[in-house]
């Protein structure tokens, strides 16, 4: 017989209950923050807080994405992007790579808020901006642009 719980918290199905689980299972995990500052061992813990992969050439476009909610193409090579839930503050690192095509053959320079059409950007705790470059610095658009960020 199943052992129910309903809304009120009546537990139904069993006449006893045993006092702890012996082996239990995780159907749907959700670890917050409180339960990553009670993780053990000495070494902290600094979870990815965003991340995106999206094509910058053309209409920019993201193929998929964690806290991400859009790119905003700026210019050539220049983009903002936007985070879905702010940070509590604007002391993140932003780590990206992109390339010109998929086989990522072809590494090119990323520079994270760097002065682009006389506008030094300054990240916010929901966006920054972000330009790709050709090595001799001109501004260039890139297929795959992949960026995490952490807090």
């Amino acid at each position: 017989m199943p052992i129910t719980i309903d809304g009120s918290g009546t537990i139904t199905g069993a006449s006893t209950l045993a006092t702890t689980v012996a082996s239990p299972t995780l159907t749907t995990p959700n670890i917050n923050s409180a339960q990553f500052a009670t993780v053990s061992g000495t070494a902290p813990i600094y979870p990815c807080r965003a991340w995106v992969n999206f094509n910058g050439t053309g209409t920019v476009a993201i193929r998929a994405s964690g806290n991400v909610s859009s790119i905003t193409d700026n210019g050539t090579g220049d983009y903002t992007v936007n985070m879905t839930t702010a940070l509590p503050d604007a002391n993140y690192s932003a780590v990206a790579a992109c390339t010109t095509n998929s086989s990522f053959s072809v590494q090119q320079t990323v520079m994270f808020n760097s002065v682009v059409s006389n506008a030094n950007v300054a990240p916010t705790t929901s966006a920054f901006r972000v330009s790709t470059r050709q090595n001799g610095g001109t501004g260039t658009d890139e297929e795959y642009i992949l960026i995490t960020v952490f807090r």
